[in-house]
């Protein structure tokens, strides 16, 4: 009954595939292909336009008269607003989540170092409010350096085992920062409970406990992912969206634009933020939606006003003055900068994944821990790591003068001192750039955008330093005074673009940030000069996201990439051995034999000669029709029912046929055998089928899955350059460290007079 066509000419499938099982380093390139469900876009649009026009035709009776255009008018509103009260509910979710996690990190921040005796609840801003010098109603922990610094350590490692804790016992998912997943999803490979409620709660409980333990990871990107989270759970409390994966891209979409909007302040930054790095083919509507949402989550957080100074996140900061020319060379510095930090950053944080991935999977919790003791040890010295990210970037950008106040704005005349925060600056740069390397990946909720801006920002603020060392401002020359905050500024930027490849998405941010457009030519060529660094002499991945996905085995075809597929021919890559269905002929024996024994989702419905293809036909919907008739039929049908996947002209004797005509899909997309691979690239990116017919001469030739052209062209990259992400070289160090870790851990239980627990090691893929 089934039909298997023989090989095409030429045809590899086999051997190709067959090569992502020669090692673990090759079955990683598609570890995680499985988790995922390729979402047919043509099917999906034909069915929201369907549940679109139910939903007004259930509502209104046609007669042609005055009322029923007005009812057919009215009908179309409450229909039409629901995607509006989607996104409002959204927005004000996500805004109130946004509000919630900036208080309870500012409060968690601050307990670390003591408590407020009057009010418990209140951080050390609110508590010494009106306060000018010493504040009696602030409690430290101790009047004892040591025991203060010790304490302090045990509450930034008891919040970062917390978080880990809770993502390993109730949502693992929660756990990283999100970007790549959802940018898989909304591209149309969906992973079931990524974005659910368990998901939702967990990273927005863990994310500020994160934050306050001084782990040098930010909470921008999880915003994007705990966003995204409200994007699918609020349409799903709705019919009309539940089951609409077009819907719900848009939402997600626009979710992820009211992510970045809350984190930044900035409503467009997070427009564009969807545009150039969550979604593959933008729609206009889906502008506007995503639009809206951020306009409604920023002004939430706004009317929540959780820092009480009017500012919706704590760097916010103006500039009064303006930038001159002399400083451009400058700003290409802080431009190369950001580059190389993208291009280097990336790349060991990368292989510090893998490394993570083969020996630290069973001990991701001990990880964290021993993370959280070593970065609050070490940080605890230096203010601008001992301090939380947002807060010490709100004293690296401002400039001097006004209520502004700080150490920094005293070190005119004070040659030693000026020096003294150089080297600070410079230690702070290096430390956190080490820190973001080992901690971006661990098991907690954990971004790598204001860690990178906090890197960038240390760095300029030092070259700003510099600049006024090599340009003192004096009465003479008022007119040419460099403000030094504004180097730290573009260096942040600099280093948010060289991290995550995004241009025109960093200006806008860094613009809505300072309010200032003056400085938006400085950002400019401040991003301007990182892309040219990161294009010449990156992996050409794109930034840290894309460089995830590729190595994580995320399946994804990115649509702002070059694709080469050399001389190679469609029928390369195509599966020729297709099991098909008979028009007629088969029996409910078959059709129970073919679903059991293959794992196929689609199935080609072929006329009498066996090559003509009709239609496709789910599993599921197969699965559908066979239960119907199970129910009409008292859940018995004989073995050797005949089943009909075409309409019937003649009467016969059909009282007995399972009539299955209904669930074929007449409406796919077929291709030549001798198209291009361009041509075939153009449909699944620009069109989104699931899969593609292949044909000769109007006869069937294979079947091409959008996950089989990702596979083979991995496949062509692997045989061509290798792995690009970590190497034989990077693959003997990973041992070496790892004996090392050993042997300090013998000699530590050896100390204590305990015996050893063997430590269990992982291949990549497991």
């Amino acid at each position: 009954m089934e039909l298997s066509q023989p090989p095409s000419s030429g045809s590899t499938v086999t051997s190709w595939k067959d090569s992502f099982d020669a090692s673990e380093r090759t079955r990683k390139q598609i570890k995680r292909f499985a988790e995922f469900h390729t979402v047919d876009w043509l099917h999906e649009s034909l069915l929201e336009n369907k549940n679109y026009y139910d939903a007004i035709h259930s509502k209104v009776q046609y007669h042609g008269s005055f009322q029923d255009r007005l009812k057919t008018f009215t009908a179309k509103f409450v229909v039409s607003i629901q995607s509006w009260i989607v996104l409002t509910i959204m927005g004000v979710c996500i805004g109130l989540i946004a509000a919630a996690i900036n208080i309870l990190t500012e409060w968690l921040g601050n307990f670390k170092t003591g408590y407020c005796k009057t009010n418990f609840y209140l951080n050390q801003e609110f508590c010494c409010w009106g306060e000018e010098e010493d504040c009696e109603s602030w409690q430290r922990w101790s009047d004892h350096a040591i025991l203060r610094y010790l304490i302090f350590i045990f509450i930034s490692v008891t919040f970062g085992t917390i978080a880990a804790l809770l993502c390993r016992a109730y949502a693992p998912s929660a756990a990283g920062s999100g970007i790549s997943e959802v940018k898989c999803i909304v591209s149309g490979f969906v992973m079931d409970g990524f974005l659910g409620w368990w998901t939702l709660i967990i990273k927005s409980i863990a994310l500020p406990l994160v934050i306050s333990s001084g782990l040098s990871v930010g909470k921008e990107g999880p915003s994007v992912h705990y966003a995204a989270c409200v994007g699918n759970v609020i349409p799903k409390l709705f019919k009309r969206f539940g089951r609409s994966y077009s819907s719900l891209s848009q939402f997600l979409t626009a979710g992820s634009a009211a992510g970045v909007a809350v984190a930044f302040a900035s409503p467009i930054g997070g427009v564009l933020f969807s545009i150039e790095e969550i979604t593959s083919n933008f729609k206009l509507s889906t502008l506007w939606k995503s639009y809206y949402c951020a306009l409604v989550a920023t002004g939430t957080l706004s009317a929540m006003n959780p820092f009480r100074t009017g500012q919706i996140v704590m760097f916010e900061v103006k500039y009064e003055s303006s930038w001159k020319y002399f400083e451009i060379p400058f700003f290409m510095i802080l431009g190369v900068f950001g580059g190389v930090y993208g291009i280097v950053v990336a790349k060991l944080n990368i292989k510090v994944v893998a490394f993570r991935q083969k020996y630290l999977s069973n001990h991701a919790i001990r990880e964290v821990v021993l993370l959280c003791l070593f970065t609050s040890a070490i940080g605890y010295f230096n203010e601008f790591s001992r301090l939380e990210m947002s807060e010490g970037m709100q004293i690296l950008f401002h400039e001097c003068g006004g209520e502004f106040d700080h150490s920094l704005c005293k070190i005119e005349k004070n040659v030693g001192l000026r020096f003294k925060f150089f080297v600070s600056l410079i230690y702070a740069t290096l430390l956190r750039v080490f820190l973001v390397v080992i901690s971006y990946g661990c098991k907690v909720p954990c971004g790598i955008f204001v860690p990178s801006m906090a890197a960038g920002a240390t760095f300029g603020r030092a070259v700003g330093l510099l600049v006024e060392t090599l340009n003192p401002c004096t009465g003479a020359n008022e007119g040419t005074c460099t403000i030094s905050g504004t180097y730290a500024f573009l260096g942040a930027a600099a280093a948010l673009s060289g991290i995550t490849h995004l241009t025109l998405t960093v200006v806008v941010i860094m613009f809505e940030l300072t309010g200032a457009n003056r400085y938006i030519i400085p950002t400019m060529i401040v991003v301007g000069v990182t892309k040219i660094i990161n294009d010449k002499w990156g992996i050409g991945f794109g930034g840290i996201a894309d460089q995830m996905i590729k190595f994580n085995g995320i399946p994804f075809l990115d649509p702002k990439e070059e694709h080469d597929f050399e001389d190679h021919k469609i029928t390369d890559c195509m599966a020729d051995q297709v099991v098909t269905l008979p028009a007629t002929g088969a029996t409910y024996k078959d059709l129970e034999q073919v679903l059991a024994e293959t794992p196929f989702q689609t199935y080609p419905i072929v006329a009498e000669d066996g090559t003509t293809v009709l239609g496709l036909v789910k599993r599921t919907d197969l699965l559908l029709g066979l239960n119907h008739h199970k129910h009409k039929r008292n859940m018995v049908i004989p073995l050797d029912t005949p089943v009909c996947f075409v309409s019937q002209t003649r009467a016969d004797d059909e009282s007995d046929m399972l009539k299955l005509e209904t669930y074929v899909d007449h409406q796919y997309y077929r291709i030549n055998i001798n198209s291009s691979f361009n041509t075939l690239l153009n449909i699944f990116m620009k069109l989104g089928p699931k899969l593609v017919v292949v044909e000769d001469f109007g006869k069937l030739s294979g079947i091409i899955c959008r996950k089989d052209l990702i596979m083979f062209e991995l496949h062509l990259h692997q045989h061509k350059h290798e792995d690009i992400f970590v190497t034989d070289s990077d693959e003997k160090l990973f041992a070496l460290v790892w004996k090392f870790a050993n042997w300090i851990h013998d000699k530590a239980f050896a100390l204590v007079h305990r015996k050893r627990q063997p430590i269990v090691v992982l291949d990549l893929d497991e």
